[in-house]
């Protein structure tokens, strides 16, 4: 990628900005602190990817500003690329994605800001990730690299050499090696599966001739049963047609029995019914007189009923009066009630306020006394006015005063604390780290003879690895040629008959499949005997020797772990002896330190002690004090004067409330009269309501009314009881009426009923004689129906065998052509089979090819010695020879040394000329040193790679933590490949880096946003 032109507009400091590449090839952008250098980068690393700094999506937005937009033009691959981004705030973004095709530029923006966004990544063969650990050395993430994990950073190598395409490749052999398994596995099923119903086909085909016979038997005995229960159910057939005759007959005579019996019921109801008739007709002449006095109670109770409703009409009327009267003298009490009410209010104001007005001399006193503080708190208030910028300026002398004695103690202090330091470390470390680094070195060169007895015993445990997998491929290759001699030999026993006795046939030779004679056999198969005995010998000591061979590799396993172990600790020592050196040294030039601390001390003792820190303040300050003496100001009792003018407010606001209640008293005394006034008109009127209002007159009337009407309520309950109970007289004349016609009706059914009974008993005697000779009928022919049913059950039962037979015959007979249809399929999945096998484990071991310990692990290996060469090689100019880096792929997993394995891993380790080190250890000059030659390493090593076209190298600060020495460096690394790279940009403030480059890019921050000036 290499940057054409940038436009932007309110993104972070930068209103409006524009800057062209074009001609840049090796750029320092220069600016102060917080200008907006490294926005410049940010921009276009949002431009293309979306990713910046913010912890937000609007944050990148200037301050008061709604939108914002960045547009990068840039060429990759041959093409000019453009890309414009921008957002609203508060609002979703918005990406285009275009091309130039010559004259204008060609959209290739997708469906939404995702698959545009991806397009870019694809067009660019870049994302952000791989893009900051190589190309873009961001500020205050130039250590990223560095603090990645080591899986983490192989994946990003990975992506650099667009590994991902194997990865995808893997995954694709992968799926198609499972694919092919699982049809290995269903196969073998299935094969296993066909074999087991083989192996029955035999049982099956004698199964089909046994049920064949029994089918024959079974059908035989059915027919003769059929014809047997054919006759008996004739014979039976017979006899139940008597039976239903006789039923028949019996049911007849059971219905006339019953009819009998119903009749003769009905003749003694009748012949009751007539009693009761006659009973009732012998009482006519009472009856009639009881019906009589019924009926003229009923017309007494008429009439009383008329006057009783004109009563209760009356007595209504009178209670409405009586209600609508109280209703009128209950209004009138309730307007008494109010104004008393209302008079009562009234007095009870008169009191308060001629309460308060009781208080008016104690409050015309207080008020003179408010005004003359009110005098004398204004006379104070001026000379406040006066004064306070006085006391404010002494008061901020007096602040500065003590932050400078507060500086000095602070100071004091912290050079006391250091003094102490230095001198317990000079008295108590410089011993006992003299001691400890001779035990160190004594120990690092015991431990150096180890490793030369180590590598020593790695060569001799290679020497007899190698031996014991030529033993191995031997012992594979004896029991391979045992196995062909052992089948050779049974294929030469084969013999068999040719039909004639005593005379015996010898198999072909094994090896040139010609005819053989008795003689010739024999040789063949003395041969063979003698190789295979041969073989044997040799097999069995290829065995032992391969037993010893691995008793010695364990011996040798067992003392490399051992050494190994006591070995652990031999890097730990070198950097404990690097690092104890550096402690001694360090503890020589705190000697002169220590002085210059003391000579110190001493100063600033005397300086807190003198006061001559600030002998001008304390100048000022006095003068200070003296004018503000002058004006004889004090603020105790300026404060006194404010509390007594608020104590005092209360007179005025009692003076205003004296004044109001001579108003509403006046109000109140005018207004008593005329309420007492009304009280008593309204008295008047209530009482005259009762005596002589309209509804009273209209009472008097409703009373007289109800004496007319004379009704007796006495008189009338007994006029009703007396006729509930001559209600039994209806009754019993409607009895009468009803006897008097039903009585020559049951004379004439009785007469009827008597002759039918006796035709019914003649119709018995009858059907009695022919139910008997029936029973004789059926006493002479046996039941055969148990046999019937004996001989049904017996055939269905054979009829139910007989369908099980054939239907194990049908299942027989489709189990056996099943077989010889799967004995055909059989053949084919085993082809199928073999075929499947050799696809799967093709598939299989380029799954492996492909994956991460394959291709993979196998060009990242290849390329790390140039990356490591390349990075040293920068390093060495970077730090004249200091320091050296290594990159180390493989490493021992934790825990003993016997379960330890070695693992993939991408670990980096640095060291100087006091050993190897922590990376966290080592200096911000040295680490940035170490993080910009890997940066620059990496990102040459990508650019002579047609891989991944990375044009373009970015530096963002970092050269703070150099000295003069260090910066030169740096400005020679760069130079060095500058000819690797299109555009090379560098961002600093530093004076002395900006000017060892001829184009730059100069950065300065107005009120109106962050300005670009290119110089070249």
């Amino acid at each position: 990628m290499i940057p054409q032109k940038l436009q932007l507009k309110n993104f972070l400091s930068y209103h409006e900005a524009n800057l062209d590449f074009t001609g840049l090839h090796t750029a320092c952008i220069c600016g102060p602190n917080g200008a907006g250098k490294s926005s410049l980068l940010e921009a276009i690393a949002w431009a293309i990817w979306g990713n910046s700094r913010a912890a937000t999506e609007d944050d990148i937005i200037s301050l008061g500003e709604k939108e914002v937009r960045v547009d990068f033009t840039f060429s990759t691959h041959g093409n000019i690329y453009r890309v414009i981004r921008g957002r609203r705030r508060g609002q979703s973004p918005t990406l285009e994605f275009q091309v130039n095709t010559g004259s204008r530029f060609k959209s290739l923006t997708q469906k939404g800001v995702r698959a545009t966004q991806q397009s870019i990544i694809e067009h660019l063969k870049l994302d952000y990730d791989t893009f900051v650990n190589s190309a873009y050395l961001r500020q205050g993430r130039a250590d990223e690299f560095m603090l990645k994990r080591p899986n983490e950073r192989k994946e990003i190598l990975a992506s650099l050499l667009k590994l991902d395409q194997y990865d995808t490749l893997g995954e694709k052999a992968k799926d198609i090696a499972r694919q092919f398994k699982a049809k290995i596995e269903i196969l073998e099923q299935s094969l296993e599966a066909n074999q087991k119903q083989l192996q029955q086909k035999e049982a099956i085909a004698q199964q089909q001739t046994n049920l064949k016979a029994t089918l024959a038997q079974l059908q035989e005995k059915q027919e003769t049963d059929r014809q047997q229960l054919k006759q008996l159910q004739t014979q039976q057939h017979e006899r139940q047609t008597w039976e239903k005759l006789r039923q028949g007959q019996q049911q007849q005579y059971d219905k006339l029995v019953q009819e009998c019996y119903r009749l003769k019921q009905e003749l003694k109801t009748t012949q009751q019914q007539q009693d009761e008739l006659l009973a009732v007709v012998k009482q006519e002449n009472e009856i009639n007189a009881g019906y009589t006095h019924f009926q003229n109670l009923q017309t007494t109770e008429e009439k009383l009923s008329g006057k009783f409703k004109k009563h209760q009409n009356a007595l209504n009327q009178r209670q409405q009066l009586q209600e609508k009267q109280r209703q009128q003298l209950q209004a009138g009490q309730n307007k008494i009630q109010q104004c008393r009410a209302q008079l009562n209010s009234l007095k009870e104001r008169e009191q308060e306020n001629l309460h308060i007005l009781s208080k008016r001399a104690d409050i015309e006193t207080a008020l003179t006394k408010l005004q003359v503080a009110r005098t004398k708190l204004n006379e104070l208030d001026k000379l406040q006015v006066e004064v306070t910028p006085l006391v404010q300026q002494r008061q901020k002398l007096q602040t500065e005063l003590e932050k400078g004695q507060a500086r000095l103690s602070a100071r004091l202090e912290e050079l006391n604390s250091r003094v102490c330091q230095l001198r317990r470390t000079q008295q108590q470390k410089q011993p006992q780290l003299q001691a400890t680094l001779e035990e160190v070195v004594t120990e690092i060169a015991q431990l150096d003879n180890k490793r030369v007895y180590q590598q020593r015993v790695r060569e001799k445990g290679q020497e007899r690895h190698q031996f014991l997998e030529r033993l191995i491929r031997n012992k594979k290759d004896y029991e391979t040629r045992l196995g062909e001699l052992d089948q050779k030999l049974q294929l030469l026993n084969q013999g068999n008959g040719n039909g004639k006795v005593g005379v015996k046939e010898y198999p072909p030779c094994p090896l040139c499949d010609r005819p053989l004679d008795e003689h010739h056999w024999h040789l063949v198969v003395d041969k063979h005997q003698t190789q295979q005995k041969e073989i044997r010998d040799l097999l069995w000591v290829a065995r032992e020797q391969l037993t010893l061979s691995e008793r010695e590799i364990q011996v040798l396993r067992t003392e490399y772990r051992q050494i190994d172990e006591e070995l652990a600790k031999y890097d730990e020592l070198r950097e404990s002896r690097g690092g104890l050196q550096v402690q001694l040294d360090n503890i020589k030039k705190d000697e002169s330190l220590l002085q210059e601390l003391v000579e110190e001390v001493a100063e600033v003792e005397r300086s807190l002690h003198t006061g001559d820190f600030a002998v001008n303040l304390y100048a000022e300050i006095s003068t200070l004090e003296q004018e503000i003496q002058q004006f004889n100001y004090d603020d105790r009792s300026h404060s006194l004067a404010r509390e007594e003018e608020k104590k005092l407010r209360w007179a005025e606001i009692k003076y205003g409330q004296i004044k109001d209640a001579e108003t509403k008293l006046g109000k109140v005394r005018d207004m008593m009269p005329e309420i007492e006034e009304q009280i008593v008109n309204l008295e008047q009127d209530l009482e005259q309501q009762k005596q002589t209002s309209q509804v009273q007159q209209q009472i008097m009337v409703v009373e007289r009314e109800i004496s007319e009407i004379g009704y007796d309520l006495d008189e009338h309950n007994n006029v009703r009881s007396e006729l509930r109970k001559a209600q039994s007289w209806l009754t019993r004349i409607e009895k009468l009426r009803q006897a008097q016609k039903q009585y020559p009706q049951l004379v004439e059914r009785i007469n009827e009923l008597k002759e039918v009974i006796e035709n019914r008993q003649q119709d018995l005697a009858v059907i009695k004689g022919q139910i008997s000779v029936l029973n004789q009928q059926l006493e002479q022919a046996p039941n055969l129906d148990e046999k019937i049913i004996y001989l049904d059950k017996k055939i269905q039962d054979r009829r139910q065998q007989l369908d099980e037979q054939l239907g194990s015959l049908g299942r027989v007979q489709q189990q056996l052509q099943h077989l010889e249809n799967l004995q055909a399929q059989n053949s084919q999945q085993l082809e199928q089979l073999q075929t499947t096998k050799r696809q799967y484990r093709v598939y299989q071991e380029l799954s492996l090819a492909f994956g991460k310990k394959g291709i993979q692990a196998l060009m990242i290996e290849n390329i790390l010695p140039q990356l490591e060469a390349e990075t040293n090689q920068i390093l060495a100019r970077l730090s004249a020879n200091q320091l050296h880096i290594q990159f180390v792929t493989q490493k021992a997993t934790k825990g003993s040394k016997k379960n330890s394995k070695w693992i993939d891993t991408l670990d980096i380790l640095i060291a100087d000329t006091k050993g190897t080190r922590p990376y966290e250890t080592y200096s911000g000059g040295e680490a940035f040193r170490v993080n910009f030659a890997i940066r620059l390493a990496l990102s040459k090593l990508l650019a002579q790679r047609s891989g991944t076209a990375l044009r373009m190298l970015i530096i963002d600060e970092g050269f703070g933590t150099q000295d003069a020495e260090g910066c030169d460096r740096l400005i020679a690394a760069i130079n060095a490949i500058s000819a690797d790279f299109s555009c090379i940009l560098t961002v600093t403030h530093i004076p002395h880096f900006k000017e060892a480059f001829q184009a730059r890019i100069e950065v300065s921050k107005t009120a109106q946003g962050s300005q670009i000036m290119l110089s070249v």
